[in-house]
């Protein structure tokens, strides 16, 4: 069973702002997460519930509901800004 993906608003504005052969190679990942969410590379934040996927030098941030059949998208940024505050 697919899995939907949603994006929280903060994860919507990060992924406008991103140039555009980025926000599309992210796009088609984000695609991918509704069929399996944990693909092989997706880590586990330590100390968190989000898992991260690598998309190029940008990372998708992202909780998963089992239960609902829900990927939640909480943050898309370049690897050294995604993870501040």
């Amino acid at each position: 069973m697919r899995y939907s993906v949603l994006l929280t608003a903060h994860a919507t504005r990060d992924l406008r702002k991103l140039p555009k052969d980025v926000r599309k190679r992210v796009t088609d990942a984000l695609e991918r997460l509704s069929d399996d969410p944990r693909p092989h590379g997706c880590e586990k934040i330590s100390g968190t519930d989000e898992w991260r996927i690598r998309v190029g030098d940008y990372r998708i941030r992202y909780t998963i509901d089992d239960k609902g059949k829900v990927v939640i998208v909480t943050r898309i940024g370049h690897r050294k800004k995604i993870y501040e505050g």
